[in-house]
């Protein structure tokens, strides 16, 4: 715990996992040793280790946390509080001007204390504190999830007020799939707690593959690509004759030219490129797309060459559709859902360190977010 305690992150995004909701079936995972924090929480019987146990146990009450970098989970945010692309009563794939989330409540979780999470890893990976610090990042988000309070004020932390306890935990980051998901996973094995624990880069592999494609691409930045928490979570997935590249395209002031880059790198490896995943909450797919649209037509021979590339059947994944897919499917599959009439909604809260020195939750109101965050993002 100190360890993450003494490591303050600038201001402003290995083993995914998608464990299933009461009564759930467990992946089979690799046995290694969790962090001393995990231990620490599930040997206090009489109070913080029961948490993960009565969030797990709440069924369809429970609210679905966003977990990560502010610009990430509030991007992720928008997208389910607007989302209309089924139907209500029968999930059928089809708009019915009703929000497919009526009646959820959102924590966006904004990890600010931590974020950016590639400053935990660095280039010397015997750095074993700090890649610890970072797996405690994440179980400490999933308490403040589960727990049911928060503070009013970083200024006034003796006053607590009443929060959600969270049904569904969705941790923004690819990074946290490395390093983080599996304490989090082994803490509910230990105290019997059963959320749902959604990562991006899990279920952007799954969805890829599931689609056909075998040979796929991911689109990240160099950090991330160098920190090889994407590699590390295909390999341990064991995709059957899939294989995975990870590239960073050279910068570029536009997403078209920096597309371009990308297909030329992975040109050079001689296999043809069945999917590529973005690994940005920000980035517009459309823009590729018409970018595509031009590549087809082969005007050049590089455009005639990075058309054979691409198989017609070739498709770009994105967090913000993917995490919202899977969210939606797993409340269905498990009747989560609230079937409350009323419109999704959404809370914010910060990560932040008391005087003291220990972790805090605060509570902040929507024109906070929108004047430290969303002039950012929009």
């Amino acid at each position: 715990m100190q360890s993450m305690m003494n490591m303050r992150k600038i201001a402003i995004s290995a083993l995914a996992i998608v464990t299933l909701a009461c009564g759930c079936t467990r992946n089979v995972f690799t046995p290694r040793p969790t962090i001393p924090l995990v231990m620490s929480i599930a040997a206090d019987t009489t109070g913080i280790g029961h948490i993960a146990a009565i969030a797990g146990n709440m069924g369809a009450d429970g609210s679905i946390a966003i977990i990560g970098d502010p610009l990430d989970a509030i991007s992720l945010a928008r997208h389910f509080q607007v989302s209309d692309r089924w139907d209500n009563i029968d999930g059928r794939s089809v708009r019915d001007s009703l929000p497919d989330f009526a009646g959820e409540r959102f924590d966006v979780i904004l990890d600010a204390y931590n974020e950016p999470y590639v400053h935990f890893v660095t280039d010397d990976v015997s750095d074993q504190e700090r890649l610890d610090s970072l797996r405690e990042a994440a179980v400490q988000g999933a308490m403040f999830a589960w727990d049911s309070t928060c503070v009013r004020s970083i200024s006034d932390p003796d006053v607590l007020l009443p929060k959600a306890r969270a049904k569904i935990l969705i941790f923004t980051s690819a990074m946290q799939a490395k390093y983080g998901l599996f304490d989090v996973d082994t803490l509910q094995q230990l105290t019997g707690g059963c959320s749902i624990l959604l990562s991006p880069a899990d279920i952007l592999l799954d969805q890829a593959y599931s689609s056909g494609a075998r040979n796929i691409a991911v689109w990240t930045s160099r950090p991330v690509r160098k920190s090889g928490a994407w590699q590390s979570v295909f390999e341990q997935k064991g995709l059957p004759g899939a294989s995975l590249t990870v590239i960073t395209p050279d910068s570029a002031l536009d997403i078209r030219t920096e597309f371009r880059s990308l297909l030329r790198q992975y040109f050079a490896t001689g296999k043809r490129m069945d999917a590529l995943i973005l690994d940005s909450y920000s980035a517009d797919a459309s823009y590729l797309a018409s970018e595509l649209a031009l590549i087809r037509r082969a005007a050049t021979d590089e455009d005639a060459g990075f058309d054979r590339m691409l198989p017609k059947d070739f498709r770009i994944f994105e967090p913000n559709e993917s995490l919202l897919k899977k969210t939606y499917e797993l409340l269905r599959e498990k009747r989560l859902f609230t079937h409350r009439i009323a419109r999704p909604l959404v809370y914010f809260f910060e990560t932040d360190e008391s005087e003291a020195g220990d972790p805090v939750l605060v509570c902040v109101d929507p024109s906070y977010v929108q004047n430290t965050y969303v002039q950012n993002l929009d």
